[in-house]
């Protein structure tokens, strides 16, 4: 067979993604924060751009070229201030110099002690667990080599206050024996809080136990021997085991139920983030209204003076020229594409209030199957702009604040041939665990044969799923002796 060389014409068409298109498709997907800080960002890397809203005037000199003149103000006679004493003795001097502190403490502006704002109200910083802790070493009478076991062993310990390094590795990185860290881990397990710095959850309940004064216990036999059987509730054999009533035993396990599993929990850094809505509906003379929430994002414009230097009102060089071509095709691209992703936020939103216009008028159970093939449709658009246009996004409505993706959801048929969302679902089987009975929690069965009878037709392995999504646990799980 031989080798021959030819010429094929081919016709194709390719999508070719042009960075451009590819910042439209990165906007759409970006939250409000993050938005916020790419136009910060674009702010202080193009020059062209700036921020203010581009008025009538401004516009008509770019088109019209008009030169950019410098206008000089009228000057004034100022007759030099003449310094005397007059009216010194009115000055109330102290309100001054505190209204002109010059980058000085804030205590240095009161006279008396009694003035000053408490030391507690100066502090803004919440104290870690490692604070907590290093503190308490600090006052410790322990030699230098126990304090750098004791720090080590502070520095491997999680946000919990459990300890996650071996004996073995700490005495590796500190270079002493394992017996001389167990002997200073002893030590710091007594530190507040009571079980930090334990190595698992039975010794950590055990710590508290011992500082409680109930060692010997009925409480510490069970944490010792029992604790698998008290997770899964067997009080009869714990009681069988122990030689002990029932009434006993659930005596002590409501005093365990009472220790804190994870001590280094009221240390935590977790700081409470605050959602911006990126819309709001609201509902006038029974209609609803929709409205962008453009508060916090920069107005960006180009600046006149570039602007009039591409149109030949200043002399630039070619080179000059081309770097502001440059930067101002991506700062018209930028503006064109965060207004088209406003629009596009707007339209996707005005169509989720058509579709689901019962859930904003009268709560979670009228709630409509959705899916983004159906919003796609209804505004012309593809399903994954939609998808991107719905992550991350917040709409601020009468019945609470939501992402748009919560209103796509899939349905439950119903025994009348209809279908109902999903989310109702969840929150119908959220109402039933809430209104059972402790004693007697409902099985997903029961949980079954209750939605049945309201008209929802739907399987156990269902119910056992969605129960699962919320975090509730099953009957036995959820099951309480006192």
């Amino acid at each position: 067979m031989a080798l021959e060389i030819r010429q094929q014409l081919k016709l194709s068409q390719q999508l070719v993604m042009t960075p451009q298109l590819q910042q439209a498709i990165k906007l759409l997907q970006l939250s409000r924060m993050e938005l916020v800080d790419l136009v910060q960002q674009e702010l202080e890397e193009n020059p062209v751009l700036e921020e203010g809203i581009e008025t009538l005037d401004e516009k008509e000199a770019g088109e019209e070229n008009v030169e950019i003149r410098e206008v000089e103000a009228p000057k004034e006679e100022v007759k030099e201030v003449e310094g005397n004493a007059e009216g010194l003795g009115d000055v109330d001097w102290q309100t001054y110099l505190e209204g002109y502190n010059l980058g000085s403490n804030a205590g240095d502006a009161y006279e008396e002690d009694e003035d000053r704002p408490s030391f507690e109200n100066l502090l803004t910083r919440k104290s870690t667990l490692t604070d907590h802790l290093m503190w308490q070493l600090n006052l410790s009478r322990l030699d230098d080599t126990q304090r750098r076991v004791a720090s080590e062993i502070i520095g491997n310990l999680d946000d919990d206050g459990y300890l996650k390094a071996t004996l073995e590795e700490v005495a590796q990185g500190v270079g002493v024996s394992e017996a001389y860290v167990a002997s200073v881990l002893r030590t710091v397990q007594n530190f507040d809080p009571s079980g930090v710095a334990s190595r698992n959850l039975q010794e950590c309940l055990l710590a508290q136990v011992a500082q409680l004064g109930m060692e010997g216990t009925l409480v510490e036999a069970i944490l010792r021997d029992h604790l698998g059987d008290l997770e899964i509730r067997k009080y009869a054999a714990i009681a069988k085991v122990q030689g002990v009533s029932l009434d006993e035993v659930l005596a002590a396990a409501k005093i365990i139920s009472g220790l804190d599993p994870r001590p280094g929990r009221p240390f935590g850094q977790d700081e409470v983030h605050y959602i911006i809505p990126d819309i709001f509906v609201y509902k006038i003379s029974g209609e609803y209204v929709v409205v962008l929430n453009d508060e916090g994002l920069p107005n960006l414009r180009i600046n006149s003076f570039y602007r009039n230097a591409l149109a030949g009102a200043a002399n630039v060089d070619e080179k000059a020229g081309e770097y502001i071509q440059e930067k101002m095709r991506g700062a018209v691209w930028l503006i064109k594409s965060i207004h088209q992703r406003q629009r596009t936020i707007y339209k996707c939103t005005k169509s989720i209030v058509k579709f689901q216009q019962e859930f904003f008028d009268h709560g979670i159970e009228h709630l409509k199957p959705l899916v983004l093939r159906d919003v796609a449709e209804d505004i012309e658009m593809h399903e994954s702009t939609i998808s991107r246009v719905t992550t991350n996004k917040y709409v601020q409505t009468p019945q609470g604040l939501f992402e748009l993706k919560y209103f796509f959801n899939s349905g439950i048929n119903t025994t009348q041939g209809d279908s109902v969302a999903s989310e109702s679902v969840k929150n119908r089987i959220k109402d039933i665990v809430a209104a059972e009975n402790v004693k007697k929690p409902f099985s997903d069965q029961k949980i079954v044969e209750l939605l049945n009878e309201k008209g929802i037709d739907i399987a156990r392995r269902t119910v056992t799923k969605y129960r699962e999504m919320l975090g509730i646990g099953s009957s036995t799980e959820r099951k309480r002796f006192f």
